[in-house]
């Protein structure tokens, strides 16, 4: 009996053979869930390796804005402070939640973002979508914001009662039962309404800038012909611009979170009425206390987000994203 060849086969083992090695150098792009869990991944990557590593920062940064007459000379200065009164360890206050937190919130917010931006190119067209760019870059980011912040905001009043608090708990676990006991599962959402007023118009700055600088880079430059170590230094600079633009956006915000969550609240104060008060105490300068520390903080952060995340995309093959830069 005749051997029947392959329904894919050409006919040919030899141009068979080429076909075969071709396919193994360009493997299929994935698609639907195995791209989107990809980019998940990557911006969960991303986040938790940029804020867990820049801790030291956030807590000097925090320690500022919550005693600015203690703290009162600069990151610096607030470093030896830190470090003579409670030894370099206190550095790493709050590394646990910090980690945690955004790990997950970068999953949502890297992996929401790419999400419903291709949601929007879906619904409104390509064309339309690109004429539009800068509005789908907005609300892209807006919605994946939201869901990030669901998931982020119980360990970043965890992580803020430690730092604020040092002998308020041994770490994120005893942190976050002792908070459920004492003031219950509603106290670790006490900053659901400032973490959305800081996160939300944080997170469109920065997507909207880093696209736009990325857009006005690769118009001078060809991007298919861009090796991998430049488009590296491309993400680092433009992420940069994003974060410095983010920092100044949201600092009213970030400050406001750190003194809600820095203690509980007086019996029947409700959060608005705590947001109002303090808002009033702060006044416009001193919703900026620690503005120094905070751009650098996400300055830093946000440039090595970009660079990590572009690298782990072509590492897990997460290429196959629609983009409607032109």
């Amino acid at each position: 009996m005749a051997a029947t060849t392959p329904p894919s086969s050409t006919g040919s083992q030899k141009l068979d053979a080429v076909v075969q090695n071709v396919s193994a150098r360009n493997p299929q792009k994935p698609t639907g869930l195995a791209l989107y869990s990809r980019f998940a991944l990557a911006g969960a990557v991303c986040c938790s390796v940029t804020h867990g590593g820049l801790t030291p920062v956030d807590v000097v940064k925090t320690r500022i804005q919550l005693d600015p007459v203690t703290y009162n000379k600069g990151m610096i200065g607030g470093f030896r402070q830190v470090i003579a009164n409670e030894g370099a360890g206190a550095l790493l206050t709050g590394f646990g939640p910090t980690a945690a937190g955004y790990f997950l919130q970068g999953a949502f917010k890297f992996g929401g973002y790419e999400l419903f931006k291709q949601q929007c190119i879906n619904y409104l067209g390509y064309e339309t979508a690109s004429n539009n760019r800068t509005a789908v870059y907005l609300a892209s980011s807006a919605l994946a914001e939201f869901f990030a912040d669901i998931a982020l905001c119980p360990l970043e009043a965890t992580r803020i009662r430690l730092v604020s608090q040092p002998d308020f708990a041994k770490g994120l676990l005893s942190g976050v039962g002792k908070i459920a006991s004492q003031e219950g599962i509603g106290a670790f959402y006490s900053g659901f309404g400032p973490i959305l007023f800081k996160q939300v118009p944080y997170t469109m700055a920065k997507f909207v800038v880093y696209e736009k600088v990325a857009e006005a880079v690769y118009k001078r430059v060809d991007k298919s012909s861009t090796s991998d170590g430049m488009q590296t230094v491309i993400n680092l600079g433009s992420g940069l611009m994003a974060g410095l633009a983010a920092a100044i956006v949201s600092q009213p915000a970030d400050t406001m979170l750190s003194k809600i969550n820095k203690t509980k609240g007086l019996p029947g104060e409700g959060t608005t009425s705590r947001l109002i008060k303090i808002a009033r105490e702060l006044g416009f300068r001193g919703s900026y206390t620690g503005i120094g520390a905070r751009l650098f903080l996400v300055g830093t952060l946000t440039a090595g987000q970009f660079a990590i995340y572009g690298d782990i995309k072509k590492a897990l093959g997460a290429t196959g994203g629609v983009e409607i830069a032109k």
